[in-house]
């Protein structure tokens, strides 16, 4: 399994971002899709998530902020990020999950006040 991230980029407070990722591989629609982001202070967290049925998961900081969403017709996942804030800056990693983890190489978002 192979996973691309792309759409990251600067965004001003309060502006949006799409951050992609292609997963290329066998069996997409068995794994739960994840997002997760590297703060400039080194803390990992698990931001959004969708399952291989569709149940989503965000954490408390974006929810009703970022919509998590997959395409199991294309092998993509896709992070819609609103109203960002600075402290969403960081390093976000599209991780896929099912009998074992796959990383891709992350794609920086830096939001500025």
């Amino acid at each position: 399994v192979q996973l691309v991230e792309s759409g990251g980029g600067l965004v001003q407070a309060g502006g949006s971002l799409r951050l992609s990722c292609a997963f290329s591989g066998s069996f997409f629609g068995r794994y739960t899709m994840n997002w997760y982001r590297q703060t400039p202070g080194n803390q990992r967290e698990l931001v959004a998530s969708i399952s291989s049925a569709w149940i989503t998961y965000y954490a408390d900081s974006v929810k009703g902020r970022f919509t998590v969403t997959r395409d199991n017709n294309k092998n993509m996942v896709y992070l819609q990020m609103d109203s960002q804030k600075p402290e969403d800056t960081g390093v976000y990693y599209c991780v896929a999950q099912w009998e074992t983890g796959y990383w891709g190489r992350g794609t920086q978002v830096t939001v500025s006040s």
